[in-house]
């Protein structure tokens, strides 16, 4: 798994977002940014954790420099790990009172984390549930409980899909496809074959690590006619004919019309960072990363609509306080958690890593809007959809054995999905369980 890996409930099972509620967002400023007490005289440092990936290092690092210079009494340490050893080094060190004092977490992770107790709620005088209802994007709320938010997000993301300029003019393509349909009629003109058989020119992308889950998920599955969970997300509704013909539909990118392989050149932002592959659906984060690429010439679509149907998918990565910090080290890790998000540090956040600001007020400015990169995320987010995941980590394993069923046992897609909504089914049974 990579990076890749989001209010009240909207009919369908997500929390959808509305005009009505932008521009109520967009009128709002924000909670105050002052520490909850005052720090003692000496120097107090706290650390920063963090799972590396380059841009959102690099925009971190930017915020600290920034923060200890309006702040001399605070020093912040930044540590960041691989992502796959990251959880298991969170999970070790904070109970152990080793880990950090501010640590960032993906929003599917919260459930279980505050019920390990690795995190513990916001201190409310500074993070006013109220204030965060009003300026946050609604889906934010996901984070709160009994009144109380265990986490914020200085960005939230949304998807979109990628398409490579050249290689669609190669194909007579002129402009992207705006429909499923016309995503496979690109696909094929894109694809490219050697004497084997073999891909050597993906038209599209499949497989994981990507942010394919979502995309069957939350964006499918709606456009077939189904919808993922109830509205109270304790029950899976996705095991069905609508399932199954959003997953027929992704498979049969590899199975029928041979346009994409899964692993194809590693992993799917490889295949299209390298040139090799037409399209791919993939989340905002990856434009930072992206605008990287020298001589690559790329653009950026809305996800493709079919039976007339929009629909996408938020999701965003959290900072939290751990549960051991407390005293000067507390008021201190509140403080830059308040500053990392404000107005001008989400809009950093933007310019370095392509993730799009937590506020409407912010992410709505017409510059942010006329970008073309960046327009069509955030025009994504007017009609996204998210999941309050229990497991975030085997929700994810669940899809992967889904499409393996199908495109390596050849299974057919209406069983496979019914098995994944069992297996899905209880995953949240026992959570609430438990």
């Amino acid at each position: 798994m990579t990076d890749d890996r989001a209010g009240k409930s909207g009919k369908g099972g997500g929390l959808s977002i509305n005009r009505r509620v932008f521009a109520t967002g967009a009128m709002a400023t924000g909670f105050a940014v002052a520490a909850p007490a005052v720090l003692r005289a000496q120097t107090v440092e706290i650390d920063y954790w963090q799972y590396f990936f380059k841009e959102r290092v690099e925009a971190i690092d930017a915020l600290i420099a920034q923060f200890e210079a309006a702040n001399p009494g605070i020093k912040v340490k930044h540590s960041h790990f691989p992502y796959a050893q990251y959880r298991t080094k969170v999970a070790a060190a904070v109970p152990a009172g080793e880990g950090p004092a501010v640590l960032q977490l993906y929003f599917g992770w919260m459930r279980e984390y505050s019920k390990a107790k690795l995190i513990q709620p916001l201190p409310t005088d500074v993070f006013k549930a109220a204030d965060i209802d009003k300026n946050f994007f609604p889906f934010v709320q996901l984070m709160k409980r009994d009144d109380a938010y265990w986490a914020i997000p200085t960005a939230v993301r949304s998807l979109g899909m990628f398409y490579n300029k050249k290689l669609l003019e190669g194909a007579g393509i002129a402009e992207p496809p705006k429909t499923l349909d016309d995503y496979v009629k690109t696909a094929l003109a894109v694809a490219k074959h050697d004497s084997s058989g073999n891909l050597i020119t993906a038209g599209a992308t499949i497989g994981l690590p990507s942010q394919d889950n979502h995309w069957w998920r939350d964006i499918l599955i709606r456009q077939f006619g189904g919808k993922p969970y109830s509205d109270d997300f304790r029950t899976v509704t996705y095991g069905n004919e609508h399932g199954a013909a959003a997953l027929a539909w992704y498979t049969d990118l590899q199975r029928k019309h041979k346009v994409a392989t899964a692993g194809f050149v590693g992993e799917t932002q490889a295949a299209f960072k390298s040139g090799k592959a037409g399209l791919t659906v993939d989340g905002s984060f990856r434009l930072g990363s992206f605008k990287t690429a020298r001589g690559f010439d790329w653009g950026v679509a809305e996800v493709p609509t079919h039976n007339g149907i929009k629909s996408n998918y938020a999701s965003y990565w959290v900072n939290g306080l751990t549960s051991g910090v407390t005293g000067a080290k507390k008021d201190a890790a509140t403080k830059f958690l308040a500053f990392i998000t404000t107005d001008d540090a989400m809009q950093l956040w933007l310019d370095k890593t392509g993730e799009l600001p937590a506020k409407p007020s912010v992410a709505l400015s017409a510059k942010n809007l006329a970008d073309p990169l960046t327009g069509p995320m955030l025009k994504g987010l007017e009609y996204a959809h998210t999941t309050d995941f229990v497991n975030e980590d085997a929700n994810l394993q669940n899809f992967a054995n889904m499409i393996d069923r199908v495109l390596i046992q050849n299974q057919d897609p209406l069983e496979s999905v019914k098995i994944a909504a069992a297996a899905e089914q209880k995953l949240i049974d026992d959570y609430y369980k438990s």
